[in-house]
């Protein structure tokens, strides 16, 4: 079935065929119909399934009739993050070049002043995070009165961030008579809840089971020690196979750090991690996009906010603590019927949120063993625990040494020395310095293994 049989207008249609697009994928056959009939719908795909196009496309052609009013959208559409927002701008300016639409982006971490002046001409789409929008309407400068058409996008990620009383108040001050669509990738009972409540007969699209992952996605698991992630990490990316990657950490400071380490082996490597100002995280996007840097290190606040074709590897540097979030970390890959790769560095202790994951997904991750890469670097530290220079290893060559000394008055005439020898008080002058040598010491330096260092 071709975009043409949908019932897109013609203007709509040559924005798609410029964009390179010929046949809609099964989330977009099965939403721009209803939505353009006026239905609510409940939209549940996974990642890089052209969601978003499902929702911009058939929005277009409504607004197309119409005319916006100052501090008074005509839509809106809600987005857990700034790069989502920015993605979804992005579809917009691209599908509706041949439209007279105005639209607005309301995200955090940029001048409000601008945003504030861009409402006040009045918009047709209003694409915003929660938090900033709240910010404004509070402070009266957004009226949600006129708002017809309300997108809440990526409604799984939405609570997982806290955003879900945010939404339930921003919708009780749209009209009551409006067109409501919801996405997700899964459907908790909260989000269930959630669409009970604020959409009327919606319809029900599923193109793939909830939770699962992308089919053009090879997933492997690399068991290896904490120690031993950046050398199996430089092993990977050093690969045949490798293109370029998103790899993904769960903490900033692990972003920061792995992203110097990387610049330091050599690598084009970028970072975008949620400390780093709105525009900065916007250039080392549009770095990755032009292909000046090949390696993107990020934090979970990129895991849906990327949308980048042809990557070839996304690696998972740490085992996300939510199951959710794996399934959108390696979306980020196999996008648009292209092959991925998904590698997950995992060790002992992340055995229990790894089992989480494999139970959401309904798949057993095939495992490898992350020494191998690194069997080198093992053997050459290995000795460094017997090293006689310092501390315990020293003492325990010196009683070894001393431990023969209780023998050497046996070379003595055996009548004279054999009473001495059975009488001689062992503990008082040889064992009382043999067991306070062999027993490690404990006035000198720590021992090694209570030694502990930042990987």
């Amino acid at each position: 079935m071709p975009f043409a049989d949908l019932g897109l207008s013609d203007q709509l249609l040559r924005a798609i065929a410029d964009s390179g697009y010929d046949v809609p994928t099964p989330i977009q056959k099965g939403a721009i119909p209803s939505v353009l009939m006026g239905k609510d719908l409940i939209g549940i795909a996974q990642t890089g399934t052209g969601k978003t196009a499902s929702f911009v496309l058939p929005m277009i052609d409504i607004l197309a009739e119409g005319r916006s009013r100052a501090r008074m959208p005509r839509s809106l559409i809600l987005e857990p993050t700034r790069e989502l927002a920015a993605q979804v701008a992005e579809n917009f300016e691209k599908y509706g070049k041949y439209h007279k639409l105005s639209m607005a982006l309301l995200i955090g971490g940029v001048q409000m002043g601008d945003q504030v002046k861009a409402l006040e001409k009045g918009v047709d789409v209003l694409i915003a995070t929660p938090g900033r929008l709240m910010d404004l309407f509070s402070r009266g400068k957004i009226m949600l009165n006129d708002c017809n058409l309300l997108v809440i996008d990526e409604a799984d990620r939405m609570l997982d961030m806290g955003f879900i009383p945010d939404i339930e108040d921003i919708c009780t001050k749209l009209p009551k008579q409006r067109q409501t669509l919801l996405f997700s990738a899964t459907m908790p009972p909260p989000i269930k809840k959630l669409a009970d409540k604020f959409l009327t007969d919606p319809k029900t699209i599923e193109v793939a089971r909830p939770a699962t992952a992308n089919v053009n996605i090879e997933q492997r698991l690399v068991v290896t020690r904490g120690d031993k992630k950046r050398d199996v990490l430089r092993s990977i990316l050093r690969g045949e196979e490798f293109k370029n990657a998103i790899i993904f950490c769960n903490k900033k400071t692990t972003v920061r750090e792995l992203y110097t380490s990387l610049k330091r082996s050599g690598f084009a490597v970028g970072q975008i991690q949620g400390d780093m100002d709105q525009s900065d995280r916007i250039a080392e996007f549009d770095r990755f996009k032009k292909d000046e840097i090949t390696i993107l290190v990020a934090s979970d606040v990129a895991a849906r906010g990327l949308d980048v074709k042809g990557v070839s590897h996304v690696v998972n540097f740490d085992v996300p603590w939510q199951p959710d979030d794996y399934i959108h970390r390696i979306g980020r890959t196999g996008r648009a019927g292209a092959k991925g790769i998904a590698i997950t560095l995992a060790t002992r202790e992340d055995n229990e949120a790894v089992s989480a994951i494999e139970k959401l997904t309904g798949i057993k991750l095939p495992r490898s063993d992350g020494e191998q890469p690194a069997a080198a670097t093992v053997e050459e530290e290995a000795p460094r625990e017997e090293r006689p220079a310092k501390g315990r290893g020293r003492s325990r060559e010196r009683s070894r040494e001393r431990a023969p000394r209780p023998e050497r008055p046996a070379k003595a005439p055996a009548a004279a020395v054999e009473p001495e020898v059975r009488d001689a008080p062992v503990a008082t002058t040889v064992e009382p310095k043999r067991s306070e040598n062999a027993a490690g010491g404990w006035n000198g330096p720590v021992p090694s293994f209570l030694q502990f260092s930042a990987v």
